[in-house]
């Protein structure tokens, strides 16, 4: 652990700090204070371009911290606007967002502290929300020869997230890297889809997702590999760019996936695309329109 840790207003627990002529030295002390230090201010390997401690004694990365709002403004709205696709496919849909507002607790904790274990919880949250939605909205085409139901596709989802869970432990700071990665996958079966779609409103909503998570990500890196640059001009807050755009991008892609989704297991319904506030213009957060109670639930 790096002797800055010795410097902030909470240095970790388990940690000793000894001041010698101006140097800062700092050592892990054994036992149960292992353990409390995973929960300790910035116990965490990773700290963002931000400035700790500029506003508040209490909360590490201010900016980082209060931009986590924005998964609390959009799942209710996502949740709301996606509930008669919901009722007609199913209401597992809604953990989706119920999995993002638990991404927005967890990444509040983290910035607030960056400790250890918030830096986990925060990446683990994602890697369950991206759980779910492949087990609700990975195409039943796609699924491996020995796989012959959805049921069985989440078992395995399941498996491999536990798996992911346990092994993420290992190498924290490899996380991060590793969730991104898994857009890559995604951007492919997006292509997949839309070679048998012809619809131009679902080809111009795709576009307009990949373009949101393509500058949030950007914002993500750029604040991680690029923080000497940002702050000699003194613009450290990319990454609280990153959770309002993520945000944006997730409302955006869960309605193009749950169209896909629509067409393909309650056609009956006669999916629609929609945007809310203003439909007229395509403008605002995209949703499905189905004729309510002209399916029987499928069984997955």
């Amino acid at each position: 652990m790096p002797a800055s840790v010795c410097q902030a207003p909470f240095p970790p627990r388990g940690f000793t700090c000894v001041f010698e002529e101006g140097v800062v030295f700092s050592s892990v002390l054994g036992s149960g204070g292992e353990m409390a230090g995973v929960f300790a201010y910035q116990s965490s390997e990773v700290d963002w371009c931000e400035d700790n401690y500029q506003h508040y004694d209490t909360v590490a990365e201010f900016y980082n911290t209060v931009s986590n709002v924005s998964f609390f403004i959009f799942s209710p709205i996502m949740m709301y606007l996606l509930h008669p696709y919901a009722r007609e496919r199913t209401r597992a849909v809604h953990l989706v967002w119920l999995m993002m507002m638990v991404v927005g607790v967890f990444s509040t904790y983290y910035h607030m502290t960056l400790s250890y274990m918030g830096q986990l919880l925060d990446e683990l949250a994602i890697l369950w929300v991206l759980a779910i939605g492949y087990t609700l909205w990975f195409p039943r085409r796609l699924f491996p020869t020995f796989i012959r139901s959805r049921s069985q596709f989440a078992c395995l989802v399941f498996l491999a997230a536990t798996i992911s869970t346990l092994s993420s432990f290992a190498k924290p700071t490899v996380n991060a890297y590793a969730l991104n990665c898994v857009s890559l996958h995604i951007l492919y079966i997006l292509q997949l889809e839309l070679r048998s779609c012809s619809d131009p409103r679902i080809h111009r909503l795709a576009l307009i997702t990949v373009a949101w998570w393509a500058l949030a990500i950007s914002c993500w890196l750029s604040d991680r590999l690029l923080c000497s640059f940002w702050k000699r001009i003194h613009f450290c807050y990319l990454h609280s760019f990153w959770h309002v755009l993520i945000s944006v991008a997730s409302a955006h892609g869960s309605a193009l996936f749950a169209y896909f989704d629509a067409q393909s297991e309650i056609p009956e319904a006669k999916p629609e695309l929609r945007y809310w506030p203003e439909n007229r213009w395509n403008l605002g957060m995209p949703y499905l329109s189905v004729r309510e109670g002209s399916t029987q639930r499928k069984q997955c």
